[in-house]
């Protein structure tokens, strides 16, 4: 539960500085502005811009949470062979104090 909710938080931290990130690109005034009107090129432009910026955000998005699960993956793992190494070494204990045969 604990993981879940820190997942939520990065995921709206980066939500959040994207959305930032965007908002000053986009505001950003050039030398087409200059004259009062946009053209055409400059708009397609931008959208094509944004577009791409909004594909990365979310190709970045898809691959921390495909991380997110792999180190979850490995971390149960690894719980779960030091669950097994505690098992075996209360046996081997059990044997040395004559307890099991």
């Amino acid at each position: 539960m604990g993981a879940e909710i820190s997942a939520l938080r990065l995921f709206a931290f980066c939500c959040s500085a994207f959305s930032i990130f965007v908002s000053a690109y986009s505001d950003d005034s050039s030398s087409a502005h200059k004259s009062g009107t946009e053209t055409e090129d400059h708009s397609s432009s931008n959208g094509s811009q944004r577009l791409l910026i909004c594909l990365a955000a979310v190709a970045a998005t898809v691959l921390l949470f495909f991380l997110f699960k792999f180190w979850q993956k490995k971390k149960r793992e690894e719980q779960y062979a030091r669950l097994l190494r505690l098992f075996e070494e209360d046996d081997e204990l059990e044997l040395e104090l004559g307890l099991r045969d």
